[in-house]
């Protein structure tokens, strides 16, 4: 997807000055202890760090003493982490999660029988689960990642016609799309071959080689967390991205806002 120019807009913290190019740690861990508190309503077209900080700030919600912030070590891409309860401030993400509640049966028959497939998206998500389930338990995040990602980049303005628009796993094998619907595909695949709801995140960031945005899948093992990202057939540690700077990510009962020491730029030219 590409967001507007903008996308990460100035803002505001009471009692500071506007700040005029990037957002420092210390106004984005005040405004992101305010957002892990808060109810947020951001606007469903647009999901960035400002959507969400200003949600945040227009509940005029006091910073929360610890707003899940947990104790120890850094969590993905070295970032803090703070963890809020509610999808609530994720439209985007709330409107795939109620199509898929829909759609899942369907595609759970299609993998099971191929004469219950109704389309060429379930004939393809019925290739590519039984594909992994057939693979070593090493091999899947493998397999999955490699099949998604054979799918062509498109961005939201060429296929939706808007700026922002998160696809379902239909809607993606159909009419492919960008970087967060690579993830999203690759998690409701991964959930389908029973891969638990808390061990996978789709994570939204930026990306500071590139100086764009962009989303992967985290998946969380007992041998620590792993990416799966549409740029690379690669699947190794986060640990081994230094240039990803996480702001906010969610599975399909929690949201996260992450804190890094790094700065974040004011403006998002593009995502990929």
């Amino acid at each position: 997807m590409r967001p507007r120019a903008g996308a990460f807009r100035r803002f505001q913290i009471p009692g500071e000055p506007i700040l005029p190019r990037v957002f420092t740690v210390r106004h984005i861990a005040a405004a992101l202890l305010a957002l892990a508190a808060a109810t947020m309503a951001a606007p469903a077209a647009a999901q960035s760090l400002a959507d969400l900080v200003s949600s945040a700030q227009a509940a005029r919600v006091a910073p929360n003493g610890d707003a899940g912030l947990p104790p120890g070590a850094a969590a993905i891409f070295g970032s803090r982490e703070f963890k809020a309860g509610s999808l609530q401030g994720l439209p985007q993400w709330q409107r795939v999660l109620a199509k898929m509640k829909q759609q899942r049966a369907g595609y759970l028959r299609c993998s099971e029988d191929a004469s219950a497939c109704q389309s060429e998206a379930q004939r393809a998500w019925r290739e590519v689960v039984q594909l992994a389930a057939k693979g070593a338990p090493r091999d899947r995040l493998k397999i999955v990642n490699q099949y998604f990602n054979r799918l062509p980049y498109r961005l939201d303005s060429a296929v939706y016609g808007v700026n922002e628009y998160w696809a379902t796993p239909d809607e993606f094998l159909r009419l492919s799309g960008d970087c967060e619907d690579y993830a999203i595909a690759k998690f409701f695949a991964l959930r389908q071959l029973g891969y638990d709801a808390e061990a996978l995140r789709i994570v939204i960031l930026w990306d500071e080689i590139r100086g764009i945005g962009h989303a992967v899948l985290a998946v969380y093992q007992p041998q620590g967390i792993v990416i799966l990202d549409n740029l690379s057939e690669l699947i190794v540690s986060h640990e081994r991205y230094k240039h990803y700077i996480p702001q906010y990510s969610m599975n399909e009962t929690t949201r996260w806002a992450h804190v890094h020491a790094k700065k974040i730029p004011t403006l998002v030219a593009q995502k990929r």
